[in-house]
């Protein structure tokens, strides 16, 4: 679901929490944050897939994110307001925050995963109980506007969690094979992009753009980017962005828009404290219009903001809106390089 323009065609795509400067309020400590992983998958285990933002209005959905699950040999438990409306949203946002709460506290449930993104999400933070969540640490997945639960329970309880495919998302063998290695086989797992030249001399799809060169190591923590940056000067941001690798991706948004929610993490604080910067995919994010003048590219504007700094910086990695998409866990050390534009896990990201 491609959440910025399903905004947009609603006429919200301008709202955003209010923005106050971090920069006198995150910590330099050095210090990791203590972190909790979660039990890894078993064939036979049970996922629940809830829906905490966007509604689905088709039955079809539901049918594939079921059997897609149980493909992956899972069985399935569909949360109790799953198929509700409230609006554009999957429910009230007592009935979502109900419904996302439930699941961590029922002893048959081993996994989470989000039917869909959308938007809403950050709505039901204040309702989520966090004591429950880091009581019952299980497997949590999505991506999108899913962001803003991620980040919260990152915040709140130090669980690690999984910024990857949604139960409504395309179950091809890339993001089936990423997402087992990492939950079900426990192993600490290299991420590069696919090599496929299709015929040509050079690779012209998913290629990496090295920023600026060089290897770094630290927390990898981040997600959709206008989600991450519309939580900050919240309780539910995180205030420690010290030896993080920030990586971050989005969907139909301008490019005067990126340039603003970089200037964001900038003037936040957030940039100057991150060890290595990993960009995926901006799908669909266009100039648009500019009022007759020109548009900066968004290769300018990474570059603006990142090669002052000096850390380890690439683009094009398989993070985002996309078919083969990785699944990243929030709070696990990596090493980057830059140079070759991979990154890998340095344990587990599930005991």
């Amino acid at each position: 679901m491609q959440r910025r323009n399903f905004l947009r065609n609603l006429g919200l795509g301008s709202l955003a929490i209010p923005f106050h400067s971090l920069a006198s309020s995150v910590p330099v400590a050095a210090a990791f944050q203590d972190i909790t992983k979660p039990k890894r998958l078993s064939t036979g285990d049970t996922i629940g897939i809830v829906s905490p933002a966007g509604a689905i209005y088709e039955s079809e959905p539901y049918e594939i994110a079921v059997e897609s699950m149980q493909a992956l040999g899972l069985k399935v438990k569909l949360g109790e307001f799953v198929r509700t409306r409230h609006g554009h949203l999957a429910g009230t946002d007592e009935q979502r925050a109900s419904e996302f709460n439930d699941m961590w506290r029922d002893p048959e449930v081993d996994a989470i995963i989000c039917l869909r993104g959308g938007s809403g999400a950050a709505r039901i933070l204040p309702l989520l109980d966090y004591e429950e969540i880091k009581k019952n640490p299980k497997i949590f997945i999505g991506y999108s506007d899913i962001t803003a639960l991620h980040l919260a329970i990152y915040e709140k309880t130090g669980l690690v969690t999984f910024h990857g495919p949604l139960a409504t998302s395309t179950w091809n063998s890339f993001a089936a094979n990423h997402f087992k290695d990492l939950l079900f086989n426990a192993e600490a797992i290299a991420y590069s992009n696919p090599i496929d030249k299709n015929g040509l001399l050079a690779q012209t799809r998913n290629r990496i753009r090295t920023i600026t060169p060089g290897t770094a190591t630290g927390e990898l923590l981040g997600g959709n980017l206008s989600v991450l940056t519309n939580l900050m000067g919240t309780p539910y941001f995180p205030t420690n962005w010290k030896n993080k690798i920030l990586y971050l991706e989005d969907v139909g948004e301008q490019i005067y828009a990126v340039d603003r929610m970089m200037s964001q993490l900038q003037l936040g604080g957030v940039l100057e404290q991150v060890s290595g910067f990993i960009f995926g995919k901006c799908s669909d994010c266009d100039p648009g219009g500019a009022g007759g003048y020109g548009s900066l590219t968004l290769e300018e504007v990474l570059d603006h903001y990142l090669k002052p700094l000096n850390i380890p910086a690439f683009s094009g990695s398989m993070i985002g809106h996309i078919s083969d998409n990785f699944t990243i866990p929030n709070g696990i050390q990596a090493k980057m390089n830059a140079t070759l534009g991979t990154f890998s896990l340095l344990n587990p990201a599930v005991r």
